[in-house]
């Protein structure tokens, strides 16, 4: 432990010289010309970013025009890009067209500088730019600063029990989580009350007066990826082959595990492009369980539908299982989640956002 302190001073000294240089001013910080929210994370991925801002998508989109702000992590194209339903994981990343796939009528926008884009946003013609813009993946990118920022917690690997990169998941210093506006923690599989909401409060050490919400992930029926070549008596298979390029599948293989004979795992890095001989592995798996489907994750389905080596073998019996995040009310279940967050900062989200 004292080894791997000393190992991770200087990743840790920079960020605090960092965090320091922009709270002071020393490096400048631009505010959204666009009411904005950001949900971000203090981890390298496996917090549930995504389905939080389908959820934010879900909870506006009816009225307010929404544009979603991303870095397009994996694409190979350069500068800023407006996404389109037709593009492939290669031109704008997984996550970005997820998001336009799932939602067309939203805005979904990439670059690296975020800042870039929301100008960008900011400059279209009235009837076209958004009144709000929910940036992915944005609370390190500290340049823009967001009206309101929702920091998401893994409750499979909270912060304070993890560790800087390279040898924890780390990406910036955990103190920062306490610096968000609200914060949910992610993925809970256990019955929570109050002394669970408590202890959690405790551990991250949050001021009484940044809202702590609780989500969980809700999967729905898988959906075949290749929907005209899918064979449809896999539907009804009992066995699965799991098959994940996320950083974190230990959710999705309890889910999958109490929904199917989990017959064989293949786990790839997070933003995985599949190839050839991941291919042949897949096939190789299908030849021991034949009865078997493939699944897989929705965004892993984004970058295997557009691949055009996917053997046919693969294609006839590949489902992925949608997910979306739910937050878990703190009385009655049956509450919705616009019932639910106006007691816990939804109003001051709404006040915050609003504000020019």
């Amino acid at each position: 432990m004292i080894v791997d302190k000393l190992l991770l001073f200087p990743y840790f000294l920079v960020l605090v010289l960092r965090n320091y240089m922009y709270d002071k001013g020393i490096l400048k910080s631009y505010k959204s010309p666009l009411p904005s929210i950001c949900v971000g994370n203090v981890t390298a991925g496996g917090t549930g970013k995504t389905p939080m801002v389908e959820l934010l998508i879900r909870l506006y989109k009816e009225e307010m025009r929404i544009a979603v702000v991303s870095r397009g992590y994996g694409r190979k194209t350069k500068g800023p890009r407006m996404v389109s339903v037709d593009d492939t994981y290669r031109d704008v990343g997984d996550e970005p067209l997820q998001i336009k796939r799932k939602f067309p009528d939203v805005m979904v926008m990439v670059d690296a500088s975020r800042k870039r884009a929301v100008d960008a946003l900011a400059s279209l013609p009235d009837g076209e730019r958004p009144d709000m813009v929910i940036f992915d993946d944005a609370y390190q990118h500290r340049r823009i600063r967001a009206g309101f920022n929702i920091v998401l917690v893994s409750s499979s690997r909270p912060v304070f029990r993890d560790a800087l990169l390279p040898i924890g998941r780390l990406r910036d210093l955990p103190s920062r989580v306490a610096k968000a506006d609200m914060v949910v923690v992610t993925k809970v599989e256990e019955a929570v009350d109050d002394a669970l909401r408590r202890r959690w409060r405790h551990d991250l050490r949050l001021p009484s007066r940044i809202p702590l919400l609780m989500s969980r992930i809700a999967y729905l029926t898988p959906e075949p990826v290749f929907p005209g070549e899918c064979d449809g008596r896999y539907k009804y298979a009992t066995g699965a082959v799991l098959v994940t390029g996320i950083a974190d599948n230990a959710t999705l293989r309890r889910e999958a595990g109490w929904r199917f004979s989990l017959n064989e795992v293949l786990s790839f890095p997070d933003h995985h492009g599949y190839s050839s001989s991941d291919f042949a592995r897949i096939v190789s798996a299908l030849r021991r369980y034949p009865t078997s489907l493939v699944l897989t994750t929705e965004k892993d389905a984004q970058r295997l539908v557009s691949h055009p080596d996917v053997p046919v073998q693969i294609k006839s019996r590949l489902f992925y299982l949608p997910i979306v995040s739910e937050i878990i009310p703190d009385v009655d279940v049956r509450r919705y989640i616009q019932e639910e967050l106006p007691g816990v900062g939804l109003a001051q989200l709404k006040e915050n956002i609003t504000i020019s």
